[in-house]
């Protein structure tokens, strides 16, 4: 991995995973009902901020019968991955033989192996996950448990529910897993519920054994498919995706308005987006794109004839309607894949309770188990689905910096602006020349994490495992993306302050929309003109903060 990449990653997860974020007294007391078919990544984000955790009774029923299937399979001598036979390369070794009535020397050599897959995939590095993310872990987990997949006991599905509501959760690390199931990660989920391990509990680190006895838990004795089903999944992954998809619906809000009120700082040209030009290339994107800035810009000067207005802006200016769009499709189809990740089961074997597939082949009658049901060997924890669509994120993310990063430039040109150099005023010595750099600095950074991380595996596991996606450094580098694209928007916001100040002071008062009236007024509460020179590492801050929650819902 190139040396600046690990650089930039270090620091993006320091700012990630570092700090608590949430205090336990402090969470909300409303409730989220997880059905395990449902579920929608804002409701792994409320679950994530401290909403409490109810389990929909026909899902807890699927639960059972999907353990009662798994059971049966065992009886009747089928081979099953991780309960009858290893995992990995120990997939050749008979582990428990639970041909026949489970008798108490397979139910005790079951636990055995149970505990030992759980430590032996307790492997995980770095700093620990913070409380929030650690919640949208659990959450996605038990969603997950409750689409009926995993074939897990009742009392593993009523202990995520019960670290979650009792806020007494698993510390486990944010590093680890190259994405083909977070098995080294979620590996210290089942200690935690195993009452080993360590725990986040009223805002400290202290062993699982003590909050549990604080808290009158009794931890679980894994069964079965139990340990598996906890380790083998993307919970942490998808997890860590549903805070992104948070982040970049807002910062979808933020780039219209954004771009909105550069236009109307420069006195940009609106054709580009014009109904007229929708129908000369009606790509679907463009077009409801097009559509959401003209309401933004009604009532503003930009649709009245202006001598000074340039028939051609730079195409930073003029193209970035087709920037916004494309985030705005990557959203939708990462968002997308996501409801079918978030209510599904990414488990292997997974446990299917009525099935619809009329299969007679040999091979396929081999799944089917005596009494109903089927256990089917899957590569359902493969996320390459949805990381690529991270990766493509990743990339609009880039480009999105790119063209804000060259309208901000622009902004700053007299020749482009039509104002003074720099935006300065008659009392600046250098106004805002220098403050190009860190813009610059910030643009190149994403430009180079754009560059996708999903293709960089090594086989592993005997070489049984030689296919991986990196799905958590994927989502993590994503993160720090929008974090350095709310940055940049918070650098052009202040920019484009100060050129409507001064066009203001040229031209005289001129109309705004309502929208970017309101941002500007909203923003000058905040950040002033700059008259005289001043250090501005705290404006930037504030203007970057102030975007992220602008009208947030």
């Amino acid at each position: 991995m190139h040396k600046l990449y690990q650089s930039t990653l270090a620091t993006s997860c320091k700012a990630v995973f570092a700090s608590v974020l949430l205090s336990v007294t402090t969470f909300a007391s409303a409730t989220i009902t997880l059905d395990g078919n449902s579920v929608k990544y804002t409701d792994i984000v409320k679950i994530a901020d401290g909403e409490e955790v109810k389990i929909a009774p026909q899902a807890l029923e699927r639960v059972k019968i999907s353990h009662q299937i798994l059971i049966n399979g065992a009886e009747t001598g089928h081979e099953i991955y991780g309960l009858t036979v290893g995992v990995g390369m120990n997939k050749d070794h008979q582990m428990v033989n639970a041909e026949g009535k489970l008798s108490e020397e397979v139910i005790n050599a079951s636990r055995e192996f149970n505990i030992g897959l759980i430590n032996s995939h307790s492997g995980g590095l770095g700093a620990p996950a913070d409380i929030r993310t650690t919640r949208a872990v659990l959450a996605a987990r038990l969603n997950n448990m409750l689409h009926g997949g995993s074939g897990v006991q009742e009392s593993i599905v009523q202990m995520l529910q019960t670290m979650l509501n009792q806020n007494v959760l698993p510390v486990i690390p944010s590093k680890g897993s190259t994405g083909m199931a977070d098995i080294t990660i979620l590996g210290h989920v089942g200690l935690a519920m195993m009452g080993r391990g360590d725990v986040w509990y009223q805002g400290k680190i202290v062993p699982a054994a003590d909050a549990f006895k604080a808290e009158n838990i009794k931890p679980v004795v894994l069964f079965g498919k139990d340990a598996l089903s906890i380790l083998s999944s993307n919970a942490y992954s998808s997890a860590l995706t549903a805070l992104l998809l948070a982040d970049v619906e807002h910062l979808l809000k933020i780039s219209k308005l954004n771009y909105a009120l550069t236009l109307e700082a420069i006195n940009g040209n609106i054709a580009p987006f014009s109904a007229e030009a929708n129908e000369l290339r009606p790509f679907k994107y463009f077009v409801s794109t097009s559509a959401e800035l003209r309401d933004l810009l009604q009532g503003s000067y930009l649709w009245q004839v202006n001598d000074d207005r340039v028939l051609q802006d730079p195409l930073s200016v003029r193209d970035s309607v087709y920037y916004i769009a494309v985030l705005q499709q990557a959203f939708d189809q990462l968002n997308e894949d996501m409801n079918i990740q978030f209510n599904s089961s990414d488990d292997n074997p997974g446990i299917l309770i009525s099935p619809k597939a009329n299969s007679l082949s040999p091979m396929e009658m081999k799944f089917k188990i005596q009494g109903g049901g089927a256990i089917v060997p899957t590569a359902n924890f493969d996320p390459l689905i949805w990381v690529v669509g991270l990766e493509r994120l990743s990339l609009t993310v880039g480009a999105n910096s790119n063209v804000a990063t060259q309208r901000t430039l622009r902004l700053s040109d007299e020749y482009f602006s039509h104002l003074t150099r720099f935006l300065g005023t008659k009392n600046t010595v250098h106004a805002l020349g220098a403050m190009q750099n860190p813009l610059v600095a910030l643009k190149g950074e994403n430009m180079f994490l754009s560059n996708p991380i999903m293709l960089n595996t090594t086989p592993v596991e005997g070489q049984v495992e030689d296919a991986a996606t990196n799905a958590p450094y994927v989502v993590q580098k994503v993160q720090h993306q929008v974090d350095n694209l709310y940055q940049i928007y918070g650098i052009e916001l202040f920019h484009a302050a100060q050129a409507i100040d001064l066009r203001r002071e040229k031209s005289g008062q001129f109309n705004m929309s309502p929208a970017t009236s309101k941002l500007y007024n909203e923003y000058r509460k905040l950040i002033d003109v700059i008259d005289y020179d001043r250090p501005l590492t705290g404006d930037f801050a504030k203007s970057a903060e102030f975007l992220r929650t602008y009208e947030r819902q």
